[in-house]
């Protein structure tokens, strides 16, 4: 009896069949996932579908493009071939999709952005005076709030553009751009730790003053601190930066928190001391995000502007105030 056909070799099929840009995104995202789950969730579709999809591709050029027996996934000689063609294509599409949104656009009626607490009042200003100057017609609106708060008002289309640190669940529908990144800092009362002593066993019995559960910062933090098995008492929880910083000034405590939420509490700052955390750091990092392929340039453009509003009032101002942190803002000047 012959050997069964391997999956590597070329199929035989009866006549030229058609195929489409979708099926060419899927073969794309198995790509570059290496599995059938993970191109599933690059694409916000299902398994079976990235399956099928792959399969009615594969018949339609004739050819077995992926040996589904390696681990990750892996293109045949016929998938390299296909590849870069593959590529091409997208981002020719990819690039008629943003002229024509750009050519839309000159009719603007209206732009909604939403902003993050820590950087609305910094942002918004030059924002709305830049895109009205680029859109005469267009009525800006600016909504400022929690990260999470910002993301439900992407999502449900009640906003184009957000700056928020945190992303959407189906980030394969949006542009995210990272502007900046920013440590995670410990804050304590003026002169409340020995610098003679542990850090860690001082902050042990000192009042710790948190923020919200219900705050995106409030989570990172909390689970932080689970990671690094740092134990708490809990003692006070706000949502305000202002609040926090002025209740740690008060209690003689301290707080973990990071660069933005301490300006936002700047008037404290002679009450209190900024330091490195005593344990492993972390991070925040700050993205502008749009839906993808509607705005054609514009969350690029935007980016930029926001970098450099970042780079010339945001960063000057916490240089010295925390200099004995060691680490600061750092602006993220191309797209990761």
């Amino acid at each position: 009896m012959a050997d069964k056909v391997s999956e590597v070799e070329e199929i035989k099929i009866t006549g030229p069949a058609e195929f489409g840009l979708g099926q060419l995104r899927v073969f794309v995202a198995l790509e570059e996932a290496g599995s059938v789950v993970g191109a599933a969730k690059c694409i916000g579709g299902s398994s079976s579908g990235v399956s099928q999809s792959i399969t009615a591709l594969e018949h339609a050029v004739g050819a077995i493009l992926f040996d589904r027996k390696s681990k990750p996934v892996a293109l045949t000689p016929a998938g390299r071939v296909l590849r870069p063609h593959a590529h091409r294509i997208l981002e020719m599409v990819a690039e008629a999709r943003m002229n024509m949104a750009e050519l839309n656009m000159s009719k603007l009626p209206q732009l909604k952005l939403a902003i993050i607490d820590d950087l609305d009042a910094t942002l918004i200003p030059v924002l709305a005076s830049n895109l009205q100057g680029r859109f005469n017609n267009c009525f800006i609106s600016a909504f400022s709030g929690r990260s999470d708060n910002i993301i439900e008002k992407l999502e449900a289309r009640q906003a184009d553009i957000a700056v928020t640190s945190m992303l959407p669940a189906d980030i394969g529908s949006y542009r995210a751009l990272p502007m900046m990144r920013e440590p995670y800092l410990l804050v304590t009362a003026k002169g409340l730790l020995d610098p003679d002593q542990d850090a860690k066993q001082q902050l042990s019995s000192l009042p710790f003053v948190q923020y919200s559960d219900a705050m995106p910062i409030g989570r990172a933090v909390a689970q932080h601190l689970k990671r690094v098995r740092f134990n708490v008492s809990e003692q006070f929880s706000f949502e305000a930066s202002r609040s926090i910083l002025a209740m740690v000034a008060h209690v003689k405590g301290w707080t973990i928190t990071t660069p933005l939420s301490i300006l936002d509490g700047e008037r404290f700052l002679p009450e209190l001391d900024i330091k490195p955390l005593p344990f492993t750091g972390f991070y925040r990092t700050i993205y502008l995000v749009a839906r993808a392929q509607e705005l054609g340039l514009l969350p690029d453009q935007l980016a930029m502007e926001c970098r450099q509003i970042i780079s010339e009032l945001i960063v000057p101002r916490f240089e010295p105030i925390a200099r004995s942190a060691k680490e600061m803002i750092e602006v993220i000047e191309e797209d990761v």
